[in-house]
């Protein structure tokens, strides 16, 4: 074989390769993804919507929280991100409340991450108000300011909501990615936690395609 046509092999073998890996990235309905039977309206503005159906408990969600927490940090600029707790049973509800809690004071950013850990590594009880209570004293927060926001009215109505959501948005399971209120795609859909955001970032750029 000359060096011409040797050039030749390793040129239509790397097209090969190109469309193999091309194909490969494509998401098929049913398997990656599916389309909600009944869209909700996005609240992303002229940005695409994506929000993240989860539970504190759950240790799916916990798995791809770090996977998810990279992906933020270099946030398309065209994308608008939301935290939803989940509810599908009442023992879900405190996790609720205490994400709605640590978000309406503005600690999401330096709590929402050891909640998990506390829960999934350190094995505390945080459904239990007098353990929760003293763990997040032992973060620095105001115990008092805390248990007047965890009890509050305003964080009843946003689990209510979560709670409607959850039923609106057809969830069977969690952790679930909503795309601008019509595509949801899930952990256990995508195979790994890798796998779930190159799913996510293929159904953005389907949407921006779409527009």
């Amino acid at each position: 074989m000359n060096r011409q046509t040797l050039a030749v092999f390793f040129l239509v073998f790397s097209f090969g390769l190109i469309t193999l890996s091309s194909a490969n990235a494509e998401i098929v309905e049913g398997k990656d993804y599916t389309v909600l039977t009944k869209p909700q309206p996005a609240e992303g503005g002229n940005k695409i919507e994506v929000l993240e159906f989860f539970w504190y408990g759950c240790p799916h969600c916990y798995s791809l929280h770090p996977h998810l927490k990279s992906w933020l940090a270099n946030l398309p600029s065209d994308v608008s991100f939301q935290y939803v707790p989940a509810i599908f049973r009442p023992n879900w509800v405190p996790a609720a409340k205490l994400f709605y809690t640590i978000e309406t004071l503005g600690i999401t950013g330096s709590l929402h991450e050891k909640i998990y850990d506390a829960i999934h590594r350190d094995k505390i009880d945080l459904n239990n108000e007098s353990v929760l209570f003293d763990w997040i004293e032992k973060q620095g927060i105001d115990r008092k300011k805390f248990e007047n926001t965890y009890q509050s009215f305003g964080v009843q109505n946003q689990v209510s909501k979560s709670t409607q959501m959850s039923r609106q948005y057809e969830l069977t399971g969690v952790p679930a990615l909503v795309i601008n209120g019509k595509y949801l795609t899930k952990s256990k859909m995508g195979g790994t936690p890798q796998d779930t955001i190159k799913t996510l970032d293929a159904l953005l750029e389907k949407v921006r395609k779409e527009r």
